[in-house]
């Protein structure tokens, strides 16, 4: 679909129930620059619950609203990739992964409800954009803790490139997700529940994880390597998939406890165990991946600078499920 027509018809409402706001004017510049979407005005009239006869496209789970999200993703990630700070690593993993589901959900048969994982694919993002946004804008409060950690590792450069992998992806699965979830519903309006199709987002995790780590060893830090043994929790390639698997699946189970939750002092009780477990996670992450006196076996954060520096506009060299990369 061509940019102009993507942009002429995604909405994005203020509710499920009066979502007619349209996407601000965009424009292109004399020079030829791409056409702006500003996103930051789009966020807060994303509603969370799934109403697939929204007239909003995001809300229904249209398909042209992953490429908004991809577009966004590309713009946050560039400068980000571009001046080697530490927080590339996770949103170019994002991207990534975002692009791979867009492949997934388009072959035939892939998921069972396509509209209700487009919806979940949009809400999980503005999740992680709204908490990297205050926190570079000082709101902590808004900030939930295991991203705090996430971040200020990052900013400091205090830990390797593969514990910014883990500290992001555990903030946003461990932390983000069974909030998502529970948000947008978790089963059909008869009752039967989704879990088949969280649970088919393995499938295409498991097909994309190989080209990621390659593609962020070969652009941001060398030390991400899927062939070295002590990679993320020395546990591989495969620990880290198995990780990832384990972390979704506690995140569905905290979703059906938030689901469930007879009282709001019940529920209040599984938000603070997912907060607290969250943050503690993050705290194994920093642990395990904090760099090593001297880089013994790590390198360092200036050695990884400069090797960002040179290498961080490569095109990928390794092929994902749908193809290479536009460098």
């Amino acid at each position: 679909m061509a940019v102009s027509a993507l942009l002429a018809t995604v909405s994005w409402g203020g509710s499920a129930g009066a979502d007619t706001t349209s996407l601000p004017t965009t424009t292109t510049t004399t020079s030829g620059a791409p056409l702006l979407l500003n996103w930051a005005t789009l966020l807060p009239s994303l509603t969370d619950a799934y109403d697939p006869n929204s007239a909003n496209d995001c809300v229904a789970g249209r398909p042209n609203c992953v490429d908004v999200t991809i577009g966004e993703m590309e713009r946050r990630f560039d400068p980000l990739a571009q001046t080697c700070d530490d927080n590339a690593v996770f949103s170019l993993a994002y991207l990534r992964t975002t692009q791979t589901y867009e492949w997934a959900r388009n072959q035939p048969g892939f998921f069972n409800d396509t509209p209700w994982v487009n919806h979940e694919d949009a809400v999980f993002a503005k999740y992680y954009f709204s908490a990297f946004d205050n926190y570079t804008a000082g709101n902590m409060a808004a900030v939930p803790q295991a991203w705090q950690i996430a971040f200020s590792a990052a900013a400091g450069q205090q830990v390797t490139g593969s514990g910014n992998l883990l500290l992001g992806m555990s903030a946003h699965v461990n932390r983000d997700l069974p909030f998502v979830l529970a948000a947008i519903g978790i089963t059909y309006p008869d009752g039967t529940t989704r879990k088949p199709d969280h649970d088919q987002v393995n499938v295409f995790l498991n097909d994309e994880l190989p080209a990621l780590l390659a593609e962020e060893a070969q652009r941001l830090d060398p030390s991400i390597n899927p062939n070295v043994m002590w990679t993320p929790y020395g546990l591989g390639y495969s620990g880290l998939f198995q990780t990832l698997v384990a972390w979704r699946e506690q995140a569905w189970r905290n979703a059906e406890a938030l689901t469930d939750a007879p009282t709001p002092a019940a529920r209040a009780l599984v938000v603070q165990q997912i907060e607290s477990a969250a943050a503690a996670e993050a705290q194994v992450i920093m642990a395990a991946d904090t760099y090593a006196p001297l880089g013994v076996g790590t390198g360092t954060a200036a050695t990884r600078n400069a090797y960002c520096a040179t290498n961080c506009m490569d095109a990928a060299t390794t092929p994902y499920p749908w193809g290479y990369p536009t460098p």
